[in-house]
C-alpha cells in the first residue's frame, strides 16, 4: 500500500516547520466539523445549546466581533460540554482570528481538553489535554515550537486570553471562591480571586437587563469583570489592563 504523506498548511501562509504527525493539531476549516463529530461521537448528535450568539469586541491593539456556541451533549460518563468560536479581529489594518474548541466536564466547566488556531497577526496553533495532576501543551508558532505543562486542579479552567465566551465557565464561582484558570496563548497560568458579585442593571444597546456584576482579581494587576443574566449567559467582559471589552450584541432588541 503507497504510503500517504500530509502536508500541513497554516491558514496564515506563515512559513512554520510541520508538526510531527502525531502532534498536529486541525486546521480551522475543521474545526467545526470536529465540533459536530465529537458531539456524534458521544451519542448526542442533537446537543443541547447552552448559549450561542455574538460580541462586539474592542481591544488596545483593535476591534473586532466574536461568535459562539456552547452546547453539552452526552449521557452518563460521557456528559460534556463543549464550546467553540470565532474571534476576528482587524489589527493595524491586518485581520487576525482565533478559533478556540474546548471540551470541559460539567457542572462546573473543568477543562478536559482544548485547542486553538491562530491565524494572521500571532499565528499559532496549540493543542491542551488533561494528563493525571497536569495539562500538557504544544504550541507551535512562528517564534518557535515548545511543550509546556500547567498544574491541574479539580476545579481548574481554560479562559483563553481574548475569548469571552469561555467566561461562562466561570459563572458559578462564589464571593470569596478561587479558581485555578489556564491562558493556553499567553502560556500563563493565574490564580482568579472573586472579589465582589453584586446584582445591577446592564445597559445593552436600547436595553436595561438585569445582571450579576463579578470582579475577579489577581495580584490587584489582572482584574477581569464579568457581567452574567440571571441563566448564566456572559453578557459583557471587561480586561482593564489590556483595554479589552467584548459585549454581547445578539440579545439587543
Amino acid at each position: 500500500m503507497p504510503r500517504m504523506t500530509i502536508q500541513w498548511c497554516h491558514p496564515s501562509g506563515a512559513n512554520l516547520r510541520p508538526w510531527p504527525l502525531h502532534l498536529r493539531p486541525l486546521p480551522p476549516c475543521l474545526l467545526a466539523a470536529l465540533f459536530v463529530a465529537s458531539l456524534a461521537s458521544e451519542g448526542a448528535g442533537q446537543g443541547i445549546v447552552v448559549d450561542q450568539g455574538r460580541f462586539s469586541v474592542q481591544a488596545a491593539q483593535g476591534v473586532g466581533s466574536e461568535t459562539f456556541a456552547i452546547r453539552r451533549a452526552g449521557l452518563g460518563r460521557d456528559d460534556a460540554v463543549f464550546a467553540n468560536g470565532v474571534v476576528t479581529m482587524r489589527v493595524d489594518g491586518a485581520v487576525s482570528e482565533i478559533r478556540p474548541l474546548l471540551r470541559t466536564l460539567p457542572p462546573d466547566g473543568v477543562a478536559e481538553s482544548y485547542q486553538v488556531s491562530v491565524s494572521g497577526h500571532g499565528a499559532m496553533d496549540a493543542r491542551l489535554a488533561r494528563s493525571g495532576r497536569r495539562y500538557v501543551a504544544t504550541i507551535r508558532a512562528e517564534t518557535g515550537d515548545e511543550d509546556r505543562e500547567f498544574q491541574a486542579r479539580a476545579d481548574t479552567r481554560v479562559v483563553e486570553l481574548g475569548v469571552a465566551h469561555h467566561y461562562y465557565f466561570l459563572r458559578d464561582v462564589r464571593e470569596g471562591g478561587t479558581v485555578l484558570v489556564i491562558e493556553p496563548r499567553s502560556r500563563r497560568q493565574v490564580m482568579l480571586t472573586v472579589r465582589t458579585r453584586t446584582d445591577e442593571d446592564l445597559v445593552l444597546g436600547p436595553n436595561s437587563v438585569p445582571a450579576r456584576r463579578v470582579e475577579f482579581s489577581s495580584d490587584g494587576s489582572d482584574d477581569r469583570i464579568v457581567w452574567f443574566d440571571r441563566q448564566g449567559r456572559v453578557l459583557r467582559v471587561e480586561v482593564p489592563a489590556d483595554g479589552y471589552v467584548a459585549e454581547r450584541t445578539d440579545l439587543v432588541g
